[in-house]
């Protein structure tokens, strides 16, 4: 726990805030940056108490914290400034670079663990006639014909998937009253992934050594979070070419570092979706007709 607790520092009264971060007690701080003493029974009274009980005298419930200055990073900025270029200036030679040696750090921390995924995953197709599309025409599209999408620039297939009917046939937008094709799926469980959905559930401090590699990966998180963004942000199909092109970029590296597929939440149910980039990983099963019953719309005023 001290490393843990030596990637943020005390701030005593009558000292001047830092301009980015508020001081706040140790047990919020390693609440929100960690995910510690988040069960219902450990209120803070509680979670100060442990901590008590663990760092001793070095430690004064009262007092103030916030995360070390000098172990903030920039690898957010960067990526904004990478991401704009992608989209607006250069594509394919921009001029800012990742930095792929952090990068690469960075997502072993996201690898999947395979007793979280479901044993079926699913794709669905909008039923252009009576007849269901055989489980051949299920799969990924041909290279010559594959669009855009979230994870795949135009020619290079990717197969998307579900975790549950409902999610895969959410994905494909239908309108009430349409028929949909829906194939289940079998993919292994030693499929190389990374997982996008929550990145601050998965990081742990505790798996690394010293606390300037544990106040690095804190700042790094606001990054893997954005990440996640770029795959799971609804898209207006007339957009789709420019704004898919940040998490197509990602994707990319995520496939030369050697993982098969990425995990990522849905933006429009409350299942997960899986990229695969290896096509051929995906076994399928059986094909069933679903009638699209009711689609629901939920609407927020802005200014």
């Amino acid at each position: 726990m001290a490393p843990v607790v030596g990637a943020y520092e005390v701030v005593r009264d009558g000292e001047l805030l830092s301009a980015v971060f508020e001081g706040q007690s140790l047990a919020s701080l390693l609440r929100s940056d960690w995910r510690l003493f988040t069960h219902p029974n450990m209120d803070d009274t509680r979670a100060n108490e442990l901590l008590s009980a663990v760092l001793g005298d070095a430690y004064t419930k009262t007092d103030k914290y916030i995360p070390m200055p000098r172990f903030a990073t920039d690898t957010l900025e960067r990526w904004e400034a990478l991401r704009n270029e992608l989209m607006y200036e250069s594509r394919y030679f921009p001029e800012r670079e990742l930095d792929a040696t952090r990068w690469e750090d960075l997502l072993q921390h996201l690898e999947s663990d395979s007793s979280e995924l479901p044993d079926a995953w699913y794709r669905a197709r909008m039923m252009t006639d009576d007849e269901l599309f055989p489980i051949g025409q299920m799969g990924a599209p041909p290279n010559r014909t594959a669009s855009h999408g979230r994870a795949n620039p135009p020619g290079i297939a990717c197969l998307y998937l579900g975790s549950h009917a409902e999610t895969a046939i959410a994905e494909i937008r239908p309108h009430t009253g349409e028929f949909a094709c829906v194939a289940d799926f079998a993919v292994p469980n030693d499929t190389a992934l990374v997982d996008l959905r929550d990145p601050r559930r998965l990081v742990s401090p505790f798996l690394l050594g010293d606390e300037e590699a544990i106040g690095t990966l804190r700042s790094d998180v606001t990054f893997l979070e954005r990440l996640g963004e770029e795959l799971t942000r609804p898209v207006q199909p007339q957009g789709a070419p420019i704004d898919y092109v940040p998490s197509q970029y990602l994707c990319e590296f995520i496939k030369k570092l050697g993982y098969q597929g990425v995990l990522y939440r849905s933006s429009v149910s409350d299942g997960m979706n899986l990229a695969l980039f290896d096509t051929q990983r995906a076994t399928g099963g059986g094909v069933q007709k679903f009638a699209v019953t009711k689609v629901s719309v939920t609407v927020e005023v802005r200014p």
